[in-house]
């Protein structure tokens, strides 16, 4: 016999940040909601994402700072310890991987929590496991965000390799650490573990690290990495991983290398056939949910997050719920726009940048001008003795994209976000005062070199 069916305003499917905005707030304003979760209340930013991977971050800037005291301060003797680490990432970001307590916060706005794995099934219609039936009256909203895309490599399935689930629930540092990837997820662990005392090997098929940045920023990572005993091999083809006993071997075109533990950081996806998208007219095979400015995916559906394949970013994914909710409750909201999507990676230097890389730009058929200075050079950077660079790249008017690599360098970039965003002619930025001696100076000296 068919399961009854179960009625709600809306099903929110996936409880990440987005969808867990979107569900909370519908909730709160009266309708009857369901939040479809499979794994954890709050997803992967609270878990593993965001926050415990800054705190490793942190920890091992702290390693870095204390190391740089001689020659400028002193004489310093450091210790690594992971087990503080460890420890903070367990009990104050986590609470051991446990949700309840972002569970009770949707469940105590008036939304039902149903645990599971859902599927559309039709219009207007999600199955959870294949057995409860959620009707929506008004519509559907897919937040089911990413999951690590592991590459089919000979001999890595079946592996005991990590993805960065396991890279943040480790209490041991591993001697040593392969990682497949030079994205921002890799690099981030890469220095994070060397720091804490792992022999790190990067191993990127790109012929450069954080390929979708400014090539600058690659050049500047493999160089810092280098300084701090980290290898790098770039345009490098695995050809086939083994494990045996206690170490992998990774075997590529120009070697082989050997490692206590091997992090798969290559990439994210999404698998919309099992989304169930079909059964409202979508492409299950594309990349991506694609929306209109008002996060509609269909008549009745919704998607926000990284199933939109707009960023693998937290910010997008609240500021689409943002939109999302308005259209739902039928409230004004402007459209969305992605002409100025920020995105940091937290290594040291970190890298912010802002909107279209100078390729990006020039493969749009955009006039585009550069202008590259060195953190270095500037007041502060040479008072830091500190490495990194501003690169603006814009068209005879405005702002188009912007990279700041450097110290605080994803604090710096609030000042590109908006210039980029609000699309201020140059000759204002040019005119404004910038305060003496900080990191964001150079941006005036790189005005005026783009002048």
């Amino acid at each position: 016999m068919a399961a009854q069916a179960e009625e709600f305003d809306v099903v929110v499917v996936g409880l990440g940040p987005g969808g867990e905005e979107v569900a909370g707030r519908l909730a709160e304003a009266g309708m009857a909601v369901a939040g479809v979760e499979a794994n954890l209340v709050g997803g992967e930013c609270p878990y593993w994402g965001c926050i415990p991977s800054k705190m490793m971050v942190r920890a091992a800037e702290l390693l870095a700072e204390g190391r740089r005291v001689p020659g400028m301060a002193g004489e310093s003797t450091v210790v690594a310890d992971w087990s503080p680490v460890a420890g903070r990432i367990r009990e104050e970001a986590t609470d051991h991987w446990n949700d309840k307590v972002a569970a009770d916060r949707f469940t105590g706005k008036g939304g039902t929590l149903v645990r599971g794995r859902g599927k559309i099934t039709g219009p207007g219609e999600v199955t959870v496991d294949g057995k409860r039936v959620l009707r929506a009256r008004r519509g559907i909203v897919i937040a089911t965000g990413t999951r690590p895309a592991v590459p089919p490599v000979p001999g890595l399935a079946g592996t005991p390799y990590w993805t960065n689930h396991e890279a943040i629930e480790a209490e041991h540092v591993p001697e040593s650490l392969i990682v497949l990837g030079g994205g921002a997820i890799g690099v981030e662990l890469a220095q994070a573990f060397a720091r804490f005392g792992a022999k790190v090997t990067v191993l990127e098929a790109a012929d450069r690290l954080v390929p979708q940045e400014e090539p600058e920023a690659g050049e500047l990572l493999a160089k810092v990495f280098a300084e701090e005993g980290i290898t790098v091999r770039t345009g490098a083809e695995v050809t086939r991983v083994d494990h045996h006993g206690a170490a992998f071997t990774v075997m590529t075109e120009d070697g082989s290398h050997r490692g206590e533990r091997l992090l798969v950081a290559t990439g994210r996806r999404v698998d919309l056939a099992a989304l169930g998208v079909a059964a409202v007219g979508l492409d299950e095979t594309a990349r991506a949910i694609t929306t209109d400015e008002r996060m509609r995916a269909a008549d009745g559906l919704w998607a926000v997050g990284d199933v939109t394949g707009k960023g693998l970013f937290t910010h997008m994914a609240m500021y689409q719920a943002r939109i999302a909710l308005a259209d739902i409750l039928g409230e004004a909201a402007p459209p969305a726009e992605y002409h100025a999507v920020p995105r940091v990676t937290f290594t040291d230097p970190e890298i912010g940048a802002v909107g279209m890389t100078e390729r990006q730009a020039r493969d749009k058929g955009r006039a585009v001008r550069t202008a590259t200075t060195s953190i270095s050079a500037s007041s502060r950077g040479w008072i830091h003795r500190a490495q990194g660079f501003v690169k603006l790249v814009a068209d005879e008017r405005v702002l188009l994209g912007a990279t700041c690599a450097g110290p605080y360098g994803g604090e710096v970039l609030g000042l590109l976000s908006l210039a980029v965003h609000a699309k201020v002619p140059l000759e204002r930025l040019t005119s404004m005062i910038y305060a003496f001696p900080t990191f964001h100076r150079a941006i005036e000296d790189t005005l005026a070199e783009l002048r």
